[in-house]
């Protein structure tokens, strides 16, 4: 017997997206999985949804995931999206589910973890003691300062030209609104926002960032977010500048931190290099799928 499919109310709307849901069951009610539908609001990604479905291992194979995409991509198809993003570890179960519905592989992406109690708190600080003539660093906590939020905003476009491979991502517009916002968003769920920044000694522009949100209690795994530079001050080694001095701070604010956590795509060779260079070790690889609707 078909799975029943009863689409959910999902209160996880923000300010750039909002997100459909939906539950298998069998005839007596009992849950079988869920999928989530991510429609992103933002202009230059109106054609964008990422899915997210999970089923029970007990209950794989046996169309019930099958019906919850279909569910999914017709949803995703109404609200005028042309392309449907999902993303699963390498080998798992999901990683061979997407490939049988006939999304297409688009991006690579290897996840890795800082191991914060072996640490060598040494050379970590030599490369964030490193100077950088024409530059210095500054970094703040939650929303930005005032007066950099213009400049933080606008240096938001060095991930603009991140490695993003056949996937069809758009572009992400920023203004000041935006990065509130988002920075809100992060400190209503109760964690922390910890930002460092590069400034240009020449006009104090924001040239750099890189962003890390730390769990509220200050233990377990911290995640880092954006690390860009404005590609007109590229190397000069301002990203490897700016995460060890990330990583300083966390190790200073947050001594019972376990790790920090990082994905980046396999065609960024810059940025893994400076994960390499830092101690950053792989824990795990992921495709990004893709289907046209």
């Amino acid at each position: 017997m078909p799975p029943r499919i009863t689409p959910l109310t999902d209160p996880e709307d923000t300010a750039s997206s909002r997100r459909l849901a939906w539950l298998a069951s069998d005839a007596e009610g009992t849950p079988l999985g869920s999928a989530f539908v991510r429609l992103f609001d933002t202009e230059g990604q109106r054609h964008l949804a990422e899915l997210e479905i999970t089923v029970h291992p007990a209950e794989r194979r046996h169309g019930v995931g099958g019906a919850l995409l279909e569910a999914a991509t017709a949803a995703a198809r109404d609200d005028g999206r042309r392309s449907l993003v999902a993303q699963a570890t390498t080998g798992s179960p999901g990683d061979l589910f997407l490939a049988a519905q006939g999304f297409r592989r688009v991006l690579a992406l290897t996840y890795a973890r800082l191991p914060l109690p072996e640490l060598d708190l040494t050379r970590i600080d030599g490369i964030a003691d490193l100077p950088h003539p024409g530059y210095e660093l500054t970094h703040w906590d939650g929303v930005v300062p005032p007066e950099l939020a213009a400049g933080f905003a606008a240096s938001r476009r060095a991930m603009d030209d991140m490695p993003m491979e056949e996937t069809d991502y758009g572009t992400v517009a920023w203004d000041v609104d935006r990065v509130v916002a988002v920075a809100e968003a992060v400190l209503r769920r109760g964690e922390a926002l910890q930002t460092v920044a590069v400034l240009d000694r020449a006009d104090g522009s924001v040239v750099g960032f890189s962003e890390l949100v730390v769990p509220g209690d200050g233990r377990g795994d911290a995640q880092h977010y954006g690390t860009g530079v404005l590609p007109e001050h590229r190397g000069h080694g301002l990203g490897l500048w700016m995460k060890a001095r990330s990583i300083r701070l966390a190790r200073e604010r947050h001594p019972e931190l376990s790790g920090l956590l990082t994905d980046t795509a396999d065609s960024n060779a810059p940025m893994l290099a400076i994960n390499d260079a830092l101690g950053y070790l792989p824990t795990h690889r992921a495709v990004e799928y893709q289907r046209d609707l």
